[in-house]
């Protein structure tokens, strides 16, 4: 009779001390969730210490020093895990959690420790073929830690979770209840907490989008960036005067709802890190975290892979489209419009006379690009050559490729005589000029003469050119009207 009283006390003595170590354990977990690790580490040890050994703590102990993410402390986990696997060589979550810690070592830098993983995967398949332990060991390598608490491993974890309760329930409404179901359950797994608390703010009403981009974000990107391509295309090929401003404007536009995405799931993080400090603090004080949801059992989540066959999919197509704006940016760098020169004898009833053996503006262009030039005078029939002209056209053709507006907006077509015999009045960025090409003007008055005069110099991939020209006033649209109109009758697009 004696006995069998002895035996009923070791039996609620032990339920007593289990009930105790599985309290500690969840505190444990709940402190190094909320970015605790040191007070984890010092609950668990004092834990083994009073309790005795326990693989529970020793795996707990062993994650709070993972946590710290630091080779140290990897040191320090592997000491625990050996110490827990030589009490209880079979325990399943101990064997798990040090094949993981082996397969995320670095190969280079901690050798001995990688090598251990394939020895502890053996084990675990002999142990526990089918358990979610070992396909989490297995997964170590090639997965995302959901260690810390906003690095971008957890961010990408929260988003993977959280896009799969959304594809694998009827409604958003029924992802957060079973969302909330779980974490109640489980009530020290931060996992579980972040996913409640980001289903049950991406359910809410009006949140049909982000939910969207949370499970078609790859599709969004690569659409967003097809837009954006096709801008610089057409910008490259035919919308020059388009600046690049507007693509990226439209691609930061197109991103904003990635941004509020952000946001969201940032908030949902924060209010689960509030609930498990709440946790972890009831548990201090001794009092109850909660008895979970009664009659739920949460699940093991899956692990989160580096990188999915889908993003490989997308990250190809991405690169496509990278490949193609290069190739179309190159190609566009290499042609060049072709035109024709008119060298008029007389011009809008004016004489003109040839200057090219004694002037010649662009000199500095070289030979090799050149396909045609003219630079000729025009003053009144009968004049002589040296007489005030009226108009001085001077133009050349070639594969000016390399051509840019920066070169003709900053004045590097500009005759550096014009300051010497002049005083300039305005200088100025022109609207586009003969076909379309980047044109800038000014205006001066000859100190030899008085005359209030205009000058032009226009230039693209296929053509410089400058006309200079008496100016009856000092009217900007007047003499662009005019700097236009003399390009294009000395300029003619070529015939295929």
């Amino acid at each position: 009779m004696n006995d069998n009283k002895d035996d009923v006390r070791d039996d609620v003595r032990d339920d007593v001390r289990d009930e105790v170590r599985d309290d500690v354990r969840g505190r444990v977990d709940a402190l190094v969730s909320v970015g605790r690790p040191a007070e984890a580490r010092a609950t668990a040890r004092a834990a083994l210490e009073t309790a005795g050994p326990d693989a529970g703590l020793f795996l707990a102990l062993a994650r709070a020093h993972v946590a710290e993410d630091d080779d140290d402390h990897d040191d320090a986990a592997e000491r625990v895990f050996r110490e827990g696997l030589d009490t209880f060589p079979h325990d399943i979550g101990l064997l798990a959690g040090y094949a993981e810690l082996c397969a995320r070592t670095d190969a280079l830098d901690r050798p001995g420790r990688h090598a251990r993983g394939p020895a502890l995967l053996a084990r675990l398949r002999e142990l526990a073929p089918h358990s979610p332990e070992l396909l989490r060991a297995e997964a170590a390598g090639s997965s995302v830690s959901a260690n810390g608490k906003d690095s971008a491993s957890v961010r990408r974890v929260q988003s993977f979770d959280a896009a799969r309760a959304f594809a694998s329930a009827p409604t958003p409404q029924a992802a957060a209840a079973q969302a909330a179901q779980w974490a109640a359950a489980a009530p020290h797994v931060l996992r579980l907490a972040v996913l409640a608390e980001t289903t049950a703010a991406l359910a809410a009403p009006g949140r049909t989008w982000p939910r969207l981009l949370l499970r078609r974000g790859l599709e969004y990107r690569l659409a967003t960036g097809v837009v954006v391509a096709a801008l610089i295309v057409l910008r490259i090929t035919v919308l020059p005067a388009v600046p690049y401003g507007v693509a990226a404007g439209v691609g930061l536009l197109l991103g904003l709802p990635f941004l509020s995405l952000r946001r969201q799931l940032a908030t949902a993080r924060e209010r689960a890190a509030e609930r498990m400090a709440a946790i972890a603090t009831e548990a201090a004080s001794g009092d109850e975290a909660g008895a979970g949801a009664e009659g739920v059992e949460a699940p093991e989540l899956p692990p989160v892979p580096r990188v999915t066959p889908r993003e490989y999919v997308f990250a190809g197509a991405g690169l496509a489209l990278l490949l193609c704006i290069g190739v179309t940016a190159y190609a566009s760098s290499l042609t060049y419009p072709r035109y024709d020169i008119v060298a008029h004898d007389t011009f809008r009833g004016l004489q003109g006379f040839d200057l090219r053996e004694e002037f010649d503006p662009f000199d500095a262009v070289p030979d090799g690009e050149k396909e045609g030039s003219t630079a000729r005078v025009y003053v009144a029939q009968d004049a002589a050559p040296d007489a005030a002209a009226e108009y001085l056209v001077a133009v050349t053709t070639g594969d000016f490729h390399e051509m840019r507006e920066s070169y003709v907006y900053d004045g590097g077509l500009l005759p550096e005589e014009t300051e010497r015999v002049g005083t300039v009045h305005d200088t100025w960025r022109a609207g586009a000029g003969p076909h379309g090409a980047w044109m800038q003007c000014l205006t001066y008055t000859e100190r030899a003469t008085g005359t209030l005069r205009a000058m032009c110099v226009w230039g693209d991939k296929g053509s410089i050119g400058m006309v200079l020209f008496t100016a009856a006033d000092m009217n900007r649209d007047a003499v662009e009207d005019t700097a236009r109109s003399v390009g294009a009758d000395f300029l003619r697009p070529a015939e295929d």
